[in-house]
Order: C-alpha cells, then sequence, then structure tokens
C-alpha cells in the first residue's frame, strides 16, 4: 500500500504537540490549586467550578467539534481550537480573580473540545493501516507523558515562579503547533452534509448535564434535576439522530463489533483508571507522605513502562491482531489492581512500583490497540465525529471511575474507622489528619492511615473486575480484519486529502 501522505510523520509531531498541550494542562493544575487559591482569595465552591468548568464545557462541545471538524476541514478546525486555548491561557494566567480564570478555564474547554477530535481524526486520514499501529503507539505514549508530566512540570513551576505560570507554558506550544500545522500538515474533510442543529443542542445539553452529576454525586449525592436533564436530553439526542436523514453522529457505527467492542473496553478501562488516579495520589501523599511532586514523580515508572512496551506492542500488534493485544494487556491491568489491593499502610514504594509496572505494560498493550480497532472502524468521511465518539467515552469513563470508585473509597474509609474517631476524622483521611496535627494525637493518625488502605484495596477489587469485564467484552467482540487493498483516491467516500 502506497503512504497516505509523505509528510506523515512530521504530522504525527504536530498532532502530539497539540494533543500534549491539552494533557499537560489538567495535570499542572492540581498542584497549583493551594497557591491561586491563596493568591485570588477562592473559596472552595470557585475552586470546583475553576476544575469543573473545563471538563464541564470539553465533554459537552466533543460531539459538537468532531461534527464540525469532519464537514469544515480537520486542520482548519484544530488551529481554531488551538488559537482558542492559546489566547484562553493567557487570560488564565493573568486573571486576578476567580470569576476571571473560571472564565479562561470555559474558553480553555472550548478551545480543547475543538482540537481533541481532530488530532485522531486527522492520525487516521495520514497513515495508512500497517503504519497506524505505530503511529498511535506514539500518540498514546505522549498522552501518558503529558498524564505523568503535569504535576512534575507544575509543581516545578510553582516552586520558582508563580501559579499564573502553569497556564503560560501553553501559550507558546499552542503557537508552536499552529505554526507546524500550517506549514506541513494537509487539510482533509468528509463530504458535505447538512449541519444538524437539534442534534447539536441535545448532545450538549445531555453530555453537560450528565457530567455535572457525576460531579457532584462524591459532594452533594445525586443532583436529581440535572440527572432527569441528562436523560431527557441524551435520549432525545439519540432518537433524533436515528430519525434525521442527515445525523450529526452515525449512531450505526455501534453497529461495528469493532467500534463497539473498542468503545466498552475502553470505557471500562478509563473507570479503572480514574480509580487508580484518585486513590494512588491519595495513598501517596497521604499514607506514605510523599509532596504532590514526589508524588508525581513517583507514577514515573508507570509511564516509562507505557513507552517501552508502546514501541514493542506497535510490532507485535501487527502480526498476531487488535484482538489478543486488547484482551492480554486487559488482563495485565486487571493484574496490576489485584497487585494494588495488597498494599497496606506499612508497605514501601516497591510495591507501588511493582504494580505500576504492571499498569504501564497493560496499558501499552491494551489502550493502542483497542483504540486501532475502533478507529478503524470509522469511515474516513466520519473520522471526526468517530474520534470525538472515542473522546467522549473515554472522558465519561474518568469522570465515572473517580465518581463511582471515589463513593467506594469514602465509604469504605468510613466504615474502617473506629466508631468513637471525630465525625470529621471518619469523613476523609485529609481531616483526619488535619486533626490529628491540630490535637498531636498520633494514634488516630496511624487509625487513619490503616483504614485509607483497606477501603484502597475494596476499590481496587472492583475496578479489577471491571477491567476484567473490558478483557472479556474484547475478546468476544473484537475482530482482526485481513489487509484491505488501497482505496480508490478518486472515491467519493474517501477523505479529502489536499497537502499544503
Amino acid at each position: 500500500m502506497t503512504d497516505r501522505h509523505p509528510r506523515r510523520w512530521l504530522i504525527l509531531i504536530v498532532l502530539c504537540l497539540s494533543t500534549l498541550v491539552l494533557v499537560l494542562d489538567n495535570g499542572v493544575l492540581t498542584v497549583a490549586i493551594p497557591s491561586l487559591t491563596e493568591d485570588l482569595g477562592a473559596t472552595a465552591q470557585d475552586i470546583q467550578w475553576i476544575i469543573a468548568s473545563y471538563i464541564l464545557v470539553f465533554a459537552g462541545l466533543l460531539l459538537t467539534a468532531g461534527s464540525l471538524s469532519d464537514r469544515y476541514g480537520r486542520k482548519r478546525v484544530m488551529i481554531v481550537g488551538l488559537v482558542i486555548f492559546g489566547a484562553a491561557s493567557l487570560l488564565a494566567t493573568f486573571a486576578n480573580s476567580p470569576e476571571t480564570l473560571i472564565a479562561g478555564r470555559v474558553l480553555m474547554g472550548i478551545g480543547g473540545a475543538v482540537v481533541m477530535p481532530s488530532t485522531l481524526s486527522i492520525l487516521i486520514t495520514v497513515f495508512a493501516e500497517e503504519e497506524r499501529r505505530k503511529a498511535l503507539s506514539i500518540w498514546s505514549s505522549v498522552l501518558m507523558v503529558g498524564l505523568i508530566g503535569g504535576p512534575i512540570l507544575g509543581g516545578a513551576l510553582i516552586a520558582h515562579f508563580w501559579w499564573g505560570s502553569v497556564f503560560l507554558i501553553n501559550a507558546p506550544v499552542a503557537a508552536l503547533a499552529i505554526a507546524a500545522a500550517m506549514i506541513w500538515m494537509p487539510e482533509s474533510k468528509g463530504p458535505w452534509r447538512k449541519p444538524d442543529p437539534l442534534g447539536a443542542i441535545l448532545s450538549m445539553v445531555g453530555l453537560v448535564s450528565l457530567v455535572w452529576v457525576i460531579i457532584e454525586v462524591p459532594n452533594r449525592g445525586i443532583a436529581w434535576p440535572a440527572l432527569v436533564l441528562a436523560v431527557v436530553g441524551l435520549a432525545g439526542f439519540v432518537a433524533w439522530e436515528l430519525h434525521t436523514p442527515v445525523p450529526m453522529v452515525p449512531l450505526n457505527l455501534f453497529r461495528d463489533r469493532n467500534f463497539s467492542g473498542g468503545s466498552l473496553s475502553l470505557v471500562l478501562v478509563q473507570i479503572g483508571n480514574g480509580g487508580l488516579v484518585l486513590a494512588l495520589t491519595q495513598y501517596l501523599q497521604f499514607v506514605l507522605g510523599y509532596t504532590p511532586t514526589k508524588a508525581g514523580l513517583a507514577l514515573a515508572p508507570m509511564a516509562l513502562a507505557v513507552i517501552l512496551v508502546n514501541g514493542v506492542g506497535a510490532t507485535l500488534g501487527q502480526k498476531i491482531g487488535n484482538r489478543p493485544m486488547t484482551a492480554a494487556g486487559l488482563v495485565v491491568l486487571a493484574a496490576g489492581f489485584l497487585f494494588l489491593s495488597t498494599l497496606g499502610a506499612d508497605d514501601g514504594f516497591g510495591m507501588v512500583t511493582i504494580a505500576l509496572v504492571l499498569f504501564g505494560v497493560g496499558g501499552g498493550l491494551a489502550q493502542p490497540a483497542a483504540t486501532a480497532a475502533l478507529m478503524g472502524a470509522v469511515p474516513h468521511e466520519h473520522a471526526g465525529v468517530g474520534s470525538a465518539l472515542n473522546d467522549t467515552l473515554q472522558q465519561s469513563g474518568a469522570a465515572l471511575g473517580v465518581a463511582i470508585l471515589g463513593s467506594i473509597l469514602a465509604d469504605n474509609f468510613t466504615a474502617e474507622m473506629p466508631e468513637g474517631a471525630p465525625a470529621e476524622a471518619r469523613r476523609s483521611i485529609g481531616e483526619a489528619l488535619a486533626i490529628a496535627t491540630s490535637t498531636g494525637d498520633t494514634g488516630l493518625a496511624h487509625t487513619a492511615r490503616v483504614a485509607f488502605a483497606e477501603a484502597m484495596s475494596s476499590s481496587f477489587v472492583v475496578a479489577a473486575v471491571a477491567v476484567l469485564g473490558s478483557a472479556v467484552l474484547a475478546f468476544v467482540l473484537l475482530r482482526d480484519r485481513k489487509p484491505e487493498a488501497p482505496a480508490d483516491p478518486s472515491s467519493e467516500d474517501d477523505a479529502v486529502i489536499a497537502a499544503h
């Protein structure tokens, strides 16, 4: 098969840069919260909105942004998104009030939602089938570097500069990605289709409401009005998309075993990963006493394992296929969760390292293979919205993981704490340690650490079961296809590639 584009590896660099700036941002923000809270006088509610506003807007706009990229051009839409994201980052950098920072985060969410679907959709249009797995492995490695590197970079910036620097770094990276895209990247789009404004509105209302419900569950329980709005919005969206002759999202994609199997597998993986990050970062900081920056560095073995296995997996997967690679990787991930479930309050970092290496190996095997299976089932004319569906499902899975496993962790912590402990100390380990520090009660601190380790074990067993379920789904649903003949370049159904 001939190469899709002679500059495809340079284009991959642009796509990785564009994705990296989005992933880094959320990681660096976590370590900036204490200093920006003090500087801006932000309340607890302000902090919630600073974090949640980005997630709500990002999740709500993904499907619409993916549809726009297919219609108006993926390169063009990605560049617009990078411009919005870079400008919004500058607004956040120099914010002098919580309200201004929230406005910046909302605009960053809009920019991120516009950028994200375009990156993966451009990747599958410029890489042929036999090279796509290797490209996806590189792209996945960059994602992992961003996830792990965000807190580390944020900690270093906070130590030497001010909290605004964690947003300022986005601007030059976005500018570099824009310049490289304009020089190297081809334009691609699907055939012109009639806009679907009602589908866009229903998807945004449903997704924003759903994510809001998930965010609120750990803090205030189920927000019933938002849940009703989410059900009505999403049900209305599905009904309308099945009814309209020109749907924004072709829901018949889910009839393909590889698309539905890859999607469901990745959702369950993200549910587990959401719980991993939530519980493990608290374990490292509250139980082992790590600083946020050191906790970020402690996750490095997982990132290194992902990068190393991605390289091997790209070659191995080409020989044995997506189905066995995905299933095997998910089983290894489940083993990592089960290993973590054995951790106690007195275990050192050596045990954590072994578990994180298992996570890295499992993720390096499964994630690119599942993504390749999913995106390989998407016609090029729907690449943008197919990518957006993938992103939306994974974002929802990660949010569900935090909500579900976070609730399990909190409930089990309360159950593990003795009845005689102060009521506030039984709510969370953070409050328990704060009370122990103020009163000098070392016994309470030790009890809280032991209770958290026990509660974490239970949540990781649940995560292991979820990931094992995704392994079964992958094995049952996924099918490896034989290489297809090259598509006719003149075909109206193929993506339009025009080098610039």
